[in-house]
């Protein structure tokens, strides 16, 4: 019988949590109340923005924020093709056609370097997620977006804390996202929240979230909008959680710097960087990727670390080859080579808050084990 991982489960939460969460109980006001608004705030300081707008998930904040820029059918909108498909959804539903670049092989972020070429008189905005851990290279995308006057949505979704030359990431876009589901640095369980220094931005955001009630008249409607209202429940989790992300962070470079000592002595392997001349890894996940000519393949290796208890995931599907994508007419013969070899092998690792320091051994030890053995 072999060794099974075991989790150990440690709360993303402790009394702190539960008591705030006890206190908005004790009131009848779970929506739209004061908590809310602390949080909001809260957030908007320790990103360093002016504005915060809180909205149910992730995905929803980036579809107020592609709304909040009036983006028009027909528009073209810049964005990787290696990201979640909440990214693309917006400019799906709204007309704008999406223009996908590749991927950064050793960063796995978006290309910079190929946006230029890219822009046509049609293109007016650019979405820039950061991916697994590290940011885009932010300096020169901004210098092209003020050059060709574009918006930038910057997705922060997955590097809350993270800093880009000593600055927020988070901080950089016209609008900005953030998600708090229960795999991000802090989490609310779901969540999202929207950031930006635009007042006009910021207003358009809080309407649409709030079905674009009238302050005057509630009931008479002068635009469509979603109801995508945050909680007092949650905003009280996050104001606890928020307390704690810097230890979140310490936790979290310390499990990536475990991983990377070990597995990238392992020559079939590319491993994340530890770091880039603008920012140290915050390794919200930690990705490996099977080296061409690897004698195993993804699904092999998938398999044989689930038959120990370890579980992985796959890394994104590039936008390009989504099926559904395909389905509507989109993305015709496009090859992005990168993204498609990011995708088909590379995984992530167990990297949750609550792992332990055994655990991570215990994961590095059967990757070394069904490794060697792939050498006899």
């Amino acid at each position: 019988m072999k060794e099974k991982f075991i989790p150990q489960f440690i709360p993303y939460w402790d009394k702190n949590e539960i008591k705030a969460v006890e206190r908005v109980l004790s009131k009848d006001y779970l929506n739209e109340h004061k908590t809310v608004r602390e949080f909001e705030k809260k957030f908007a300081k320790r990103v360093n923005r002016k504005f915060a707008i809180s909205v149910s998930n992730g995905t929803a904040a980036l579809q107020l924020a592609f709304e909040s820029l009036n983006i028009k059918k027909k528009e073209e909108v810049i964005l990787p093709s290696f990201t979640i498909i909440s990214c693309i959804l917006p400019i799906i539903r709204s007309g704008a056609i999406p223009i996908l670049i590749d991927s950064d092989p050793v960063t796995w972020n978006m290309d910079v370097n190929k946006i230029e070429k890219k822009i046509t008189s049609k293109t007016r905005a650019i979405i820039a997620p950061h991916i697994y851990g590290l940011p885009i290279d932010m300096d020169p995308l901004l210098k092209i977006a003020k050059k060709y006057k574009l918006k930038v949505i910057e997705d922060a979704a997955e590097v809350l804390g993270l800093k880009y030359k000593n600055k927020e990431c988070g901080s950089f876009g016209d609008v900005s996202t953030f998600s708090f589901y229960a795999n991000k640095h802090i989490t609310t369980g779901e969540g999202g929240m929207i950031v930006t220094n635009n007042k006009q931005i910021a207003e358009k955001c809080k309407s649409l979230r709030n079905i674009c009630f009238n302050e005057e008249r509630r009931f008479l409607h002068y635009d469509l909008g979603w109801n995508y209202r945050f909680t007092s429940l949650q905003s009280a989790i996050g104001l606890a959680q928020l307390e704690k992300l810097n230890h979140f962070i310490i936790k979290k470079r310390k499990i990536g710097k475990i991983y990377n000592k070990e597995l990238s002595k392992i020559k079939i392997f590319n491993t994340p960087l530890d770091k880039k001349k603008y920012a140290k890894n915050i390794y919200w996940v930690y990705g490996i990727v099977l080296k061409k000519n690897s004698p195993i393949s993804l699904n092999a290796l998938m398999k044989k670390l689930k038959l120990y208890g370890i579980e992985t995931r796959n890394f994104f599907w590039p936008l390009h080859q989504q099926p559904i994508l395909k389905k509507m007419g989109f993305f015709k013969n496009t090859r992005l080579p990168v993204a498609e070899y990011l995708s088909r092998n590379g995984l992530y690792l167990p990297t949750g808050l609550s792992i332990t320091y055994l655990q991570q051994k215990f994961v590095i030890n059967k990757i070394k084990k069904i490794v060697s053995k792939l050498n006899n």
